[in-house]
C-alpha cells in the first residue's frame, strides 16, 4: 500500500469507480483518464480535494491535475483498477471530435517516454557543454560513451514509438517493437547512401520531393528514406499494422494464429510501409519545414510571439501535444528546432510571475505556495503554477502569457535554436549550443531568459493587485441583516453571514453528498431553496466562477472564504438552468444578485436542490455555527464565525 493510497481511492471513487475507467496514463503532473463515461465523474468533488490542483477535460481525457508526485499516486491508482499500465484505450474505439481523438493518440504515445527522453537529451546536452569547457575531448571514449547513453533512444526512436504506438492502437507490443526495428535496419532505408551505392534512378526530380531509388520490391520502387529518429512513419505503420492483426486474427484459425498472425502481419505491413507509408509521411514531414520556414520567413519575430504568448494556452487544454512531432520532426531532420522553441520563454515567464506574487501577495498560502512553485517552474515544470496559482487568479495567468509573447518575439527574431531534443527548463541549456561549440546561441537563449523573467516580474508588480486581507474592525453593518448580523473585535470576534437564499435551513450532515456531510470542503449549513436566485452573503470578491454557473466562491471583506454550490451534481446539467450575474474577479455588495438557477428543470433532471453555504477556510478561525431557525429569509442570519 503506497503513501497515497487513500488519495488515489477517493480519485478512482469520484472519476465513477474503476468500471468506469477504460485506460490511464500520467504525464508529468498529471493523470490522464479515458473515462467511459465523463458524466459520472464528479468535477467539483475532485478540484476540491486536497491533493489535487484541478480538473481538466480535453483530447478525450478526463485529466487530474496532482503536481510533481503524480507519479507515486499513479502507481496507487494502478492498483485500484484492472488495467495495464500504458493502457489507455482498454479495447474500445475511443469516439469524439477528430481534433481530441489526434491530441488522445499523440500523447499517449509519447507520455511513456518523456522522463527517459528528457534524461537522454540532458546526457547529449551535458556532454557537449563538458568538451566545449575543454574537459575532455570528443575522441575520448567517455564522450563515446556517455553519447551513445544520451543517443541510443534517439537514434532508435521507431523502436520506442514502435513499442507505445502499439500499446496505444492495440496491437501486441513485441510485433511493434520488430516493425521498429525492421524500419532502423540498414539496407532498405537512406543509410545504402553511407555505403557508396549509386541510385538506379531517382523520383520526382525538380521538386522538393526529389528521392533516389537503390533497391525496389519486386519490381516496386523503394523511395530511400532513414528511418532512424523518425517519428510519423513508425506510427503510421503500426496503426496499419494494427489493423492487419485485427484482420488475420478474424481468418487464421486459432490452431496456428501463435505464429502466423505476427508472421503476415509483419509481411504486409513492412513493404506497405517502406513503399507507401514511410514516404507519404517523409513527404508530409517536407511540406511541414516548408511550411514553418515560410512563416519565420514572413516575420521570425511574428511568428516567435505567438508561440510564446499561446504556448501555455495551449497546455491547459492539452493541445500543446499536437505540435510535439513538429518540434521533433525539425530537429530530427534539420538538425535544430527554431519554429516552436520561442515556447521556452513561457517557463521562465510563469516563474517569474510567481515569484513577483510572492513579494506582492500578504496571503499566507499563496506565499506558501509561490516559492515551491517557483523553483518547479525553473526547472521546467510549470502545471502547478498554472493550475495552483496563475489561472485561479486569472490576471498574473494573462500576464505570464503576455512575458511569454515578449520572451518568445525576443527569440524568433534571434533565430534561437534547440539541436538536441529532451531536458526541461534550465537542464535544456546545454542542448541549445551551437555544435560548432561557438557560444551564440546559448547567449541568446540567457538574454531571452532575463527578458521573460524581468517582463513578468515587472508587470505583475505593476498591475497586479492583492485579494482584499481580513480586515478587522470594531462594527461592520451589513445592510439587509438583522442585528446581530455584525463583525465585533474584542476578545471574541464574531463574523455573521447572511443567507443568500430563501427557503428551509438544514444540516450538512444532512445533504446526500459526502463531500459536503462530512465537513472536508468546509463548515457551515446547506439551505432548500423556495425561491431560484442567490445573492450574496456579505461584502466581498467573487473568487471562483465555475463555467456551468452551479457553485460560486466570494472572498468576503472579513477574510472568509465561501463557496456556494446550488444543488448536488448540478454541474453535470452543463449550465442549463442556471444564469450568472458576475464573473470571477468582480467586487460584489452584500444582498446583490448573483446566480438565477431553474428549480423546476432541476428537480425534473433528477437532482437534488439543496445548497451548502460553506466556509472553507474554517481551520482559520474558531467556531462556525448555523442559525437555529428552521426557515430563513435571504438577508437573514444564517451563519457565526468565531
Amino acid at each position: 500500500m503506497g503513501k497515497y493510497h487513500e488519495l488515489a481511492k477517493e480519485i478512482v471513487k469520484n472519476v465513477g469507480g474503476k468500471e468506469n475507467i477504460s485506460g490511464l496514463v500520467h504525464c508529468i503532473t498529471r493523470l490522464r483518464f479515458t473515462l467511459k463515461d465523463e458524466a459520472k465523474a464528479k468535477d467539483d468533488v475532485l478540484k476540491a480535494m486536497e491533493g489535487v490542483v484541478t480538473v481538466m477535460k480535453s483530447g478525450g481525457q478526463y485529466q487530474v491535475v496532482i503536481g510533481n508526485h503524480v507519479p507515486e499516486v499513479f502507481e496507487d491508482v494502478m492498483e485500484l483498477i484492472d488495467l495495464k499500465e500504458g493502457d489507455s484505450s482498454g479495447g474500445e474505439e475511443k469516439k469524439g471530435r477528430l481534433l481530441d481523438r489526434a491530441i488522445d493518440v499523440v500523447s499517449g504515445i509519447f507520455q511513456p517516454i518523456l522522463g527517459i527522453m528528457a534524461a537522454c537529451g540532458m546526457l547529449k546536452g551535458l556532454n557537449t557543454l563538458f568538451v566545449a569547457l575543454g574537459l575532455y575531448s570528443a575522441e575520448c571514449g567517455g564522450y563515446l560513451i556517455i553519447n551513445a547513453a544520451g543517443d541510443a533512444l534517439f537514434t532508435f526512436l521507431p523502436l520506442f514509438l514502435g513499442y507505445t504506438a502499439a500499446k496505444k492502437f492495440g496491437l501486441k507490443p513485441m510485433l511493434g517493437l520488430a516493425i521498429g526495428a525492421a524500419m532502423c535496419y540498414p539496407g532498405i532505408q537512406a543509410g545504402t547512401l553511407s555505403a557508396g551505392l549509386e541510385p538506379m534512378y531517382s523520383l520526382l526530380d525538380g521538386t522538393m520531393f526529389a528521392s533516389p531509388v537503390y533497391i525496389n520490391f519486386f519490381g516496386i520502387p523503394v523511395i530511400s528514406v532513414d528511418y532512424t529518429g523518425t517519428v510519423i512513419p513508425v506510427i503510421l505503420a503500426i496503426w496499419f499494422a494494427s489493423k492487419c492483426e485485427k484482420l488475420f486474427n478474424k481468418l487464421i484459425p486459432d490452431l496456428v494464429k501463435f505464429f502466423f498472425v505476427p508472421m503476415l502481419t509483419l509481411l504486409v505491413t513492412l513493404p506497405v510501409t517502406v513503399i507507401f507509408l514511410g514516404p507519404i509521411a517523409t513527404f508530409g514531414s517536407t511540406l511541414i519545414s516548408e511550411f514553418t520556414l515560410m512563416i519565420r520567413g514572413f516575420s521570425p519575430l511574428l511568428a516567435g510571439g505567438i508561440v510564446g504568448l499561446t504556448w501555455q494556452i495551449l497546455v491547459i487544454f492539452g493541445m500543446h501535444w499536437g505540435f510535439i512531432p513538429v518540434y521533433i520532426n525539425n530537429v530530427m531532420t534539420l538538425g535544430y528546432d527554431n519554429v516552436m522553441m520561442p515556447f521556452f520563454a513561457c517557463t521562465f515567464a510563469a516563474s517569474a510571475v510567481v515569484l513577483a506574487i510572492f513579494f506582492k501577495t500578504k496571503d499566507k498560502k499563496l506565499r506558501e505556495m509561490a516559492i515551491p512553485n517557483f523553483i518547479s517552474g525553473i526547472f521546467g515544470v510549470t502545471e502547478p503554477a498554472i493550475y495552483g496559482i496563475l489561472l485561479p487568479l486569472k490576471k498574473p495567468f494573462i500576464i505570464s502569457c503576455i512575458a511569454g509573447g515578449i520572451g518568445g518575439a525576443f527569440y524568433g527574431h534571434f533565430n534561437f535554436r534547440k539541436f538536441i531534443l529532451g531536458g526541461m527548463g534550465i537542464f535544456e541549456l546545454p542542448n541549445m549550443m551551437n555544435p560548432d561549440g561557438t557560444m551564440g546561441n546559448i547567449i541568446v537563449a540567457f538574454a531571452g531568459i532575463a527578458i521573460s523573467m524581468v517582463s513578468g516580474f515587472v508587470l505583475t508588480m505593476l498591475f497586479y493587485k492583492d485579494k482584499p486581507e481580513a480586515v478587522p474592525v470594531e462594527t461592520v453593518e451589513t445592510a439587509g441583516a438583522e442585528p446581530d448580523a455584525v463583525a465585533v473585535k474584542g476578545k471574541d470576534e464574531k463574523i455573521v453571514l447572511v443567507s443568500p437564499l430563501k427557503g428551509k435551513v438544514l444540516k450538512l450532515s444532512e445533504v446526500k453528498d459526502e463531500a459536503f456531510s462530512s465537513g472536508v470542503l468546509g463548515k457551515g449549513a446547506a439551505i432548500e431553496p423556495e425561491e431560484g436566485v442567490l445573492y450574496a452573503p456579505a461584502d466581498g470578491t467573487v473568487s471562483a466562477l465555475f463555467p456551468t454557473g452551479h457553485a460560486i466562491g466570494l472572498t468576503t471583506q472579513t477574510g472568509l472564504e465561501l463557496l456556494m454550490h446550488v444543488g448536488m451534481d448540478t454541474v453535470q446539467l452543463d449550465g442549463k438552468g442556471f444564469q450568472a450575474f458576475v464573473e470571477t474577479g468582480d467586487v460584489v455588495k452584500q444582498g446583490q444578485k448573483l446566480l438565477a438557477f431553474d428549480m423546476e428543470l432541476i428537480s425534473e433532471a433528477g437532482y437534488s436542490l439543496a445548497t451548502p453555504v460553506l466556509v472553507t477556510n474554517c481551520d482559520e478561525f474558531e467556531q462556525v455555527e448555523m442559525t437555529e431557525a428552521e426557515k430563513v429569509q435571504a438577508g437573514d442570519s444564517l451563519l457565526c464565525v468565531m
